[in-house]
C-alpha cells in the first residue's frame, strides 16, 4: 500500500481526472474538508475487492416495430386538440 497523500476537497474537485489516473496507478489519498480528514481514496486492489462486472451481458436493443399511420402528425394533433375546445 502506498503512503497516502493529503488532498483537499477543492483540489479533488479541480483535478479529479488527474487524481483518478493517480489512483489507477496505485496512489492513495486522504481527502480533507476544511483541513479535517473525511475520507480515503484508494485503488480498488488495496481493498481486496473484485472489479465490478455486469451481471447481465450487454446486448443490442431489440427492433422497434412501428404502426402504420394513414394520417399526418398535424391531423392527429388537430383531432386531439379539438376535444379541448
Amino acid at each position: 500500500m502506498s503512503t497516502p497523500t493529503t488532498l483537499s476537497q477543492r483540489e479533488l474537485r479541480n483535478n479529479s481526472a488527474q487524481v483518478l489516473r493517480d489512483v489507477e496507478a496505485g496512489q492513495s489519498f486522504i481527502i480533507t474538508n476544511h483541513g479535517r480528514p473525511v475520507g480515503r481514496l484508494v485503488p480498488i486492489q488495496e481493498l481486496g475487492l473484485p472489479i465490478a462486472v455486469p451481471a447481465n451481458p450487454i446486448r443490442p436493443a431489440t427492433e422497434i416495430v412501428g404502426h402504420k399511420v394513414d394520417r399526418s402528425s398535424a391531423e392527429i394533433l388537430d383531432e386531439l386538440r379539438a376535444d379541448r375546445f
